[in-house]
C-alpha cells in the first residue's frame, strides 16, 4: 500500500492557484475512485482504498512536512520509502509530468519542509510542470496565481494525465513508471 500526497495550501482562494496542481491530481484520484475525504489525525485530510491512501495535507505548501511527518506518525506500519508527493514544478512546461524516485528540493519550499521533517530525500515524487511563457518571476508570485483560462483544457489533459500516471505507478513501480511517462 502506497501513501499519495497531493501538495497544495488550503482555502478557496488557493484553490485554483498553480501551487495546488499536486491537490489537483489528487482530488482527480479520489473521484476516479468514488471515494471521500476524511479528517486525519493531523494537519491533514484523506482517502482510502486498498491499493493506496490519498491525502492532501491542510497546512501551507511550505509546511507540508510537517503534516506528511504527522502521517507516517499515524500510519505506523507506513516508511518514507511509501511515499509519492505530487507537487508544481515551475521548470517543467505546462502539460509535461516527469516522475523521480528521489532527489534534492529543487528550489521547491514544500519539498525543504518535507525532506526537513523526514530528514531523508529518499521518497518518489511526480512533479507537475507549470511553466508558461507567462512572467514567472518572483516565483513566489508566480505559483500564488491562477492559470488564465486559455490553459484550462492542457490543465485538464495533464491532471488527466497524472492520474493515470499515478494508477500504472500503483500497479508497476517507479522504475517503469518513469520509463513509461518521463
Amino acid at each position: 500500500m502506497k501513501i499519495i500526497i497531493g501538495l497544495g495550501n488550503p482555502g478557496d482562494n488557493y484553490s485554483l492557484t498553480k501551487h495546488n496542481a499536486g491537490f489537483w491530481v489528487i482530488d482527480s484520484l479520489v473521484k476516479q475512485c468514488s471515494l471521500k475525504y476524511k479528517n486525519g489525525k493531523g494537519d491533514f485530510i484523506y482517502a482510502k482504498n486498498q491499493k493506496c491512501i490519498f491525502v492532501k495535507p491542510t497546512t501551507f505548501v511550505n509546511n507540508s512536512g510537517l503534516a506528511i511527518k504527522q502521517i507516517l506518525n499515524y500510519y505506523d506500519k507506513f516508511d518514507v520509502e511509501d511515499l509519492m508527493v505530487v507537487y508544481d514544478d515551475i521548470d517543467i512546461d505546462l502539460g509535461k509530468i516527469r516522475f523521480k524516485a528521489e532527489g534534492s528540493d529543487g528550489g521547491h519550499n514544500g519539498l525543504k519542509s518535507i525532506i526537513y521533517h523526514l530528514e531523508t530525500e529518499c521518497f518518489d515524487r511526480l512533479k507537475i510542470g507549470i511553466a508558461t511563457s507567462l512572467k514567472m518571476r518572483p516565483s513566489e508570485n508566480y505559483v500564488l496565481k491562477p492559470f488564465p483560462s486559455k490553459y484550462n483544457k492542457l490543465i485538464n489533459e495533464v491532471v488527466l494525465s497524472a492520474s493515470d500516471g499515478i494508477n500504472y505507478y500503483l500497479e508497476n513501480g517507479i522504475v517503469e513508471t518513469m520509463n513509461k511517462f518521463n
